[in-house]
Parts: C-alpha cells; sequence; structure tokens
C-alpha cells in the first residue's frame, strides 16, 4: 500500500515540478517591460510610429492565423511536442531581438512571437492528462501561481539592473534569452501523455467498463450506445477520427453556448479580452510619449510588478467573496467594466506617467478581478474537456476582436492613429462594454424583482379562504 501511494505522488509530482520550471522561466524574463524604449533606443533605432502602426500589428495577424490549427494540434499531439515547440519559438524570438535589425526582422520577430502564444493553450492543457482528477485543483494553483510569481520576479529585477545597475537593455534581453533557453531544455525531460482530451482519451472499453457498474447510467443513454456500438470498431483502428472529433466539437460548442448566463460571461470575455490585449501591447507606447525613455530613468519593471501582484491579489479575493453572481453578475461587469474605462481615459489625459501608471494599475487590477469571476463562472458549470473547448472559442473571438480593432485603429491600412487616439478609442471601448452590461443588469433585476412579486401574489392567493 505504501508503495502504491509513493508511485501515485510521483506520477503527479514530477511532471508539475518540470511543468512549473518550465513556466517560471518561460515568464521570468526582466526585458519584456522595457521592450518600446528598447526597440526605439539606439540598438534597433526605431521610430514610435514603425513600431506602433508596422511591427507590433504582426503579432496580432499571426495570432490569429496560427491560434486554430494550433489548438487542434495540441490536441492532437498529445501537448509535449507544442510546448517544445514554444520553448524553441520563445528561443528565435529573442536570437531576432538581439542579433537582427531593420523592420522586416521586427515583423519577422512579432510573428514568431504569435506561435508563442498560441501554443500556450498547451502549458495550461498538459497536466490534465498526466495528473488524476483528484489533483486538477492542486497543480492548476501552482501552474498558474508560478506565472504569476515569474513574472513579478522578472520586473522586479528588470527594474533594479536598469535603476541600480545601469544595466542597459541590450543585457536585459541576454538574461531573458538565457532563461527562456533553460525553460526549453526542461520542456524536453517532460513525460509524454498517454492521453489527451478529445483525440486521445482513455479506452473506449474501459469507459464502457466504468459506465456500466454506475446505477445512474442506463442503456437509454444515446452516449452509451453509442459507445458501445463503436468499441470493437476503436479496438481495430485506435486511430482518431479527425472528422469525427471536428463534429464532436461542434456538437460541444453549441452545447456550451446554449446556457444563456454562460453565453453573456463568454460575450463580456471575449469583448474585454480583446481591449485588454491591446492595452497591454500599446501600454509601453503611451508611457513612451508620455515620459521618453532617454530623458529620465523610466519605471516600467516596478509598475509591472505591482500591478501582476495587485492583479493576484484580486483574483485571489474572488474566492472570498460570498456574492449571488446569477443575479449580480451582470451587474458587477457593468461595474468593473465603467471602472476600465475611467482607468483609460485617465492614462490618456494624463500628462504625467505618475498617473498614467495609476491608471494602469487600476485598469489591470480589475480586469484581473473580473476575469477571475467570468473563468469560475464558466468552469463551474462545465466538464474539464468542455472548460477547454470554451476557453479556446472564447479567446479566439477575443482574438478576431482584436484584430478588427488593430485594422481599424493602429495599422498604417487602416486609420493608423496615434497613441494618444488610440486610448481614447480604448476608453470609449470599454465604456460601451459597461452599457451593454449595465442594460444587461438592469434587465436581470426587474426580471427578478417580477418573478418575486408572482410569486408572492400566488401564494397571497393561494392563502385567501374562498
Amino acid at each position: 500500500m505504501g508503495l502504491c501511494t509513493k508511485r501515485d505522488n510521483d506520477n503527479w509530482t514530477y511532471p508539475t515540478v518540470l511543468l512549473c520550471i518550465y513556466g517560471f522561466f518561460t515568464y521570468m524574463r526582466p526585458s519584456e517591460p522595457f521592450l518600446t524604449p528598447y526597440l526605439t533606443g539606439p540598438v534597433h533605432n526605431l521610430t514610435i510610429e514603425q513600431v506602433t502602426n508596422i511591427v507590433f500589428p504582426v503579432w496580432t495577424y499571426s495570432y490569429l492565423v496560427i491560434l486554430f490549427p494550433v489548438f487542434l494540434l495540441t490536441d492532437y499531439l498529445r501537448y509535449k511536442p507544442v510546448i517544445i515547440l514554444q520553448g524553441l519559438s520563445y528561443i528565435i524570438s529573442w536570437v531576432l531581438l538581439l542579433f537582427a535589425r531593420g523592420v522586416p526582422a521586427m515583423q519577422g520577430l512579432e510573428f514568431v512571437y504569435g506561435m508563442v502564444t498560441a501554443t500556450e493553450v498547451a502549458y495550461f492543457s498538459y497536466i490534465y492528462s498526466v495528473v488524476d482528477t483528484e489533483h486538477y485543483q492542486k497543480v492548476t494553483s501552482y501552474c498558474r501561481s508560478i506565472t504569476l510569481v515569474g513574472f513579478t520576479v522578472a520586473s522586479v529585477l528588470g527594474q533594479l539592473l536598469v535603476s541600480l545597475a545601469g544595466i542597459s537593455y541590450y543585457y536585459l534581453n541576454v538574461i531573458t534569452l538565457a532563461s527562456v533557453s533553460i525553460a526549453f531544455v526542461s520542456s524536453l525531460v517532460l513525460p509524454m501523455p498517454r492521453k489527451s482530451m478529445f483525440f486521445h482519451k482513455k479506452m473506449i472499453g474501459d469507459s464502457v467498463g466504468e459506465s456500466s457498474k454506475d446505477p445512474k447510467v442506463t442503456s437509454n443513454n444515446p452516449e452509451v450506445l453509442c459507445t458501445e456500438s463503436e468499441t470493437e470498431a476503436s479496438k481495430k483502428n485506435p486511430s482518431p477520427n479527425f472528422c469525427k472529433v471536428l463534429w464532436l466539437l461542434c456538437k460541444d460548442i453549441k452545447e456550451c453556448y446554449s446556457s444563456t448566463q454562460l453565453l453573456y460571461w463568454s460575450l463580456w470575455w471575449a469583448l474585454a479580452t480583446a481591449g485588454y490585449n491591446q492595452v497591454i501591447n500599446y501600454v509601453q507606447v503611451l508611457w513612451e510619449h508620455v515620459e521618453p525613455a532617454q530623458n529620465s530613468t523610466i519605471y516600467n519593471g516596478g509598475v509591472e510588478a505591482v500591478a501582476t501582484f495587485l492583479g493576484a491579489l484580486s483574483s485571489l479575493s474572488v474566492g472570498y467573496v460570498k456574492v449571488n453572481w446569477e443575479l449580480t453578475g451582470e451587474l458587477a461587469l457593468a461595474i468593473f467594466s465603467a471602472v476600465n474605462a475611467g482607468s483609460l481615459f485617465l492614462m490618456d489625459y494624463s500628462i504625467n506617467i505618475w498617473m498614467c501608471y495609476a491608471g494602469y494599475l487600476i485598469f489591470k487590477s480589475s480586469y484581473m478581478l473580473l476575469i477571475t469571476i467570468a473563468t469560475f463562472q464558466i468552469a463551474v458549470s462545465l466538464s474539464m474537456e468542455r472548460y477547454a473547448l470554451m476557453f479556446g472559442m472564447n479567446t479566439f473571438v477575443a482574438l478576431v476582436l482584436q484584430t478588427i480593432l488593430t485594422i481599424i485603429v493602429v495599422d498604417n491600412r487602416g486609420l493608423g492613429l496615434d497613441i494618444i487616439t488610440q486610448f481614447l478609442v480604448y476608453g470609449s471601448y470599454f465604456a460601451v462594454i459597461a452599457g451593454i452590461f449595465f442594460i444587461r443588469s438592469l434587465y436581470v433585476l426587474i426580471s427578478q424583482h417580477r418573478t418575486k412579486q408572482n410569486n408572492q401574489n400566488q401564494e397571497i392567493q393561494t392563502d385567501t379562504p374562498t
């Protein structure tokens, strides 16, 4: 018995530790808060307009193109090869950043970094394929927390090296390259999963055996009947049917979005994440406009560290707040979306960098709070497979919206707006989101009030003697 327990512990401990090492070192990028000053500095000597309107939009476009095929391939290849691909893409990104020069080279960098972000789904899905269900909550906490720790450590380290040691941005990128290289090596020794969520599930015969023992499952269940009829065929041909998986995915998507409440939470997720990604992608350009790095010491790293810490605290607080989210959830989305809009307007109209930093702290903390609530509300109603699918679909819709924003607002082929006007648009965008969910929350509250009144009237009529 003791040997079995030790073996079970090793089965989940070993891959979790390796994945945490990978997550820490991929997020331990001290150069990232200083990317825009580095690109516009003496090493690359790009202009703000080139960085904003020509270089950065490539990341959004490549992310959109790569995301859906990578989402399917991640499950089909069973995660590990895609994690290795992500680690390799990190290395290529920072090699280009260090040694390549010119706008085309930096566009190539952004394309490769699109591969990095698109393959991130493998990192957050891998662990569920190598550990038992009983460990899901624990390993999810570890893997998500370590990324926040890595990002915070990197931001603090970068700020200290710039402010106190006078290290140039170039050497911050050298440190980042070393960090992502360590992550790549750790990805090579991850154990290869034997199953995945969609293409490589457990043996169907096992599922039938388990389901037949469950008194709640009867032969009238179409899923069981389908499984029983396909058992022999599956044994003869164990390779997954790609078209069938796609059909099942489409069926699951329809069922996921059949709930009105989940639909609205997902709508906010997609709308807000699109705006959030735009702000995160271009906020350094705004900071550079308000306070050029060549004129004074900048504190981007310290601000990112504080913002991440506050975001983690706000996310943690969700677990301790007792609120009926089904009733007041849309109202919370409206209120905090309005806070996001206000913080973006504050950043946009500030001529003081510290006011701009303060607006960013408010914005990121509010978003982290709401995205945690939205994630919880969606996850609590779905199985692991459907949660992963819904997460992927919401991310894809958000990316489509972000691409539309980029084409219209940022890209030179669209309006090609300056950074001040861009953030005015982003603030207005969140104000519209707040308006949509404020109207929705009023509808929910009024409907709930009328239902309560009708129930009370019925009770009175029932109690009244004839």
